[in-house]
């Protein structure tokens, strides 16, 4: 059956008149288990309800039922969902600060000796490693950096720049020819994506950012008020759209696929999205590159995400066990990947998607790992990003580094 319950839990409830977990009657007449699945992903929906299906036809005495929260909620809802037990059996987890609460928590089940871990790529899921112990498999490789329009970029014979001033130059030439260069989702996810490609090569090196939480690096150095003062510099040649700070991501997604604006400050997630609006569009991946040519140690940034647990609070482990081993073979991972052009970290995937094959370069390519997540405190990762949005309202990049310094300082004294 399908398993869309809404955005909110409580209103599943009201509609199904009972909480994953309690059982019923299956067609041979047995125990049916419910099992509680939780996720941000909205844009996933159709695919997960295809491979539930599939998944119940295989297990006639499991139901999942299946709950989409909105992504800037999940960060700070999930756990609190999670605490009782009997929601999110199953569970997608950010990487970062979210997984470092849950698991603090204790609110993860154990995966090491799971079946499901041998189907991924070993490199790849490190982020869900805590203790010597794997407690959450990241299903997706996104690359978190800008998407552009190929044939407009063609138009106006534009490549990919390899340094600061050519990144401003294409962004010029852009509107030159009324284009918008960047839709840019200010209002809720833009700051935390673009700052990912914009500190790359300004902070190379993943101590600065993880000296953050240590005190052993601050925001009022050079690396970050350098990123600040780019990123106003963008706003005030115009590369945003208006009210860019009031844009959402889906008002940012329609901008760029209407081909309105040339890029879209997001990241690979976005594609099955814009496709969706525009099935002609021609797409590749580009990151901003902040320094000279020859000091750029970095091409562009990648995140292992949507990292699968299972709630140690749970009272079904056995049966969301058997979810996750069934979304972690090829065959269904396959499936996934191709209808939501999404990469993914199970070994012997088949990519059919044209988009999937397109940006599949990246993987031979210098990419890090997405510095937002490497910040581990939740409080920190807002201040960092709060002080891109202080800047774009207006606060001068040092005063914006200080006020957020301010609040890590506090923060980490506590």
């Amino acid at each position: 059956m399908k398993k869309w319950a809404g955005l909110l839990f409580a209103a599943s409830l009201a509609l199904t008149g009972c909480s994953a977990g309690t059982s019923g009657n299956s067609e041979n007449g047995g125990e049916k288990e419910k099992i509680s699945f939780i996720h941000w992903r909205g844009e996933d929906t159709k695919v997960f309800n295809e491979l539930i299906s599939q998944f119940e036809e295989k297990n006639p005495n499991i139901d999942v039922e299946m709950n989409v929260f909105p992504s800037d909620q999940y960060q700070t809802l999930a756990q609190t969902k999670l605490m009782d037990g009997t929601v999110g059996d199953v569970f997608a987890s950010f990487p970062g600060a979210q997984f470092q609460s849950i698991a603090k928590a204790n609110l993860y089940t154990d995966l090491t000796d799971s079946k499901a871990v041998k189907q991924y790529q070993p490199q790849y899921i490190k982020a869900g490693q805590k203790d010597g112990k794997q407690l959450a498999v990241p299903y997706q490789l996104v690359y978190n950096m800008p998407l552009y329009n190929k044939e407009l970029f063609e138009k106006y014979g534009l490549t990919p720049p390899k340094n600061w001033e050519e990144f401003l130059s294409v962004s010029k030439k852009l509107q030159d020819n009324g284009i918008t260069p960047i839709a840019f989702a200010g209002a809720d996810i833009g700051a935390g994506q673009f700052m990912n490609t914009m500190v790359m090569n300004n902070a190379p090196d993943d101590k600065t950012i993880t000296g953050l939480e240590k005190g052993d690096s601050k925001l009022t150095e050079e690396w970050w008020v350098k990123t600040l003062t780019q990123i106003k510099e963008l706003q005030d040649k115009g590369a945003f759209q208006k009210d860019a700070l009031g844009t959402k991501q889906d008002t940012a997604v329609a901008l760029f696929a209407q081909e309105k604006a040339a890029m879209l400050a997001t990241g690979s997630y976005s594609i099955a999205t814009v496709k969706s609006l525009n099935p002609d569009i021609k797409v590749q991946l580009l990151a901003p590159i902040t320094v000279p040519e020859g000091e750029a140690k970095w091409e562009g940034i990648h995140t292992t995400t949507f990292m699968l647990g299972i709630n140690n609070r749970s009272k079904h482990k056995e049966a969301a066990e058997k979810f996750i081993e069934f979304l972690s073979e090829p065959e269904h991972a396959s499936d996934y990947a191709n209808q939501t052009a999404q990469h993914v970290t199970v070994n012997e995937v088949k990519y059919e998607s044209e988009d999937l094959k397109e940006t599949a370069v990246w993987a031979d390519k210098k990419t890090r790992f997405q510095p937002r997540f490497l910040i581990e405190n939740l409080d920190v990762q807002k201040a960092v990003v709060n002080s891109i949005q202080d800047t774009l309202s207006g606060t001068s990049p040092e005063e914006a580094a200080s006020k957020a310094q301010k609040i890590i300082d506090q923060t980490i004294n506590k």
